[in-house]
């Protein structure tokens, strides 16, 4: 099975590329290398990691910790879901 873990944080105003390039090394220090792994950003400042791991859906699998506080807005969003494949066509 293939679960994929996503990551998401808001910076604190003015720190955005300062969150970008945390998350690129905290995801580069995970204690296991990902499947596959990707960095997006979004409008206001927002950082995303998504982490795809070979595993059962309960597993214990490394994440991202939490980033000082004054470098985000308010705590970090996480989410873990169960790959159900790719859409055809």
């Amino acid at each position: 099975m293939t679960v994929a873990l996503m990551w998401e944080a808001r910076a604190a105003g003015g720190r955005g590329a300062e969150l970008l390039e945390w998350a690129r090394s905290a995801a580069a220090e995970l204690a296991r290398r990902p499947l596959r792994s990707e960095l997006l950003r979004a409008p206001q400042d927002r950082v995303l990691v998504l982490t795809w791991w070979e595993a059962a859906y309960d597993d214990e699998l490394p994440e991202l910790p939490e980033p000082d506080a004054g470098l985000v807005t308010r705590p970090v969003h996480r989410w873990r879901f169960e790959s159900l494949g790719p859409l055809g066509g």
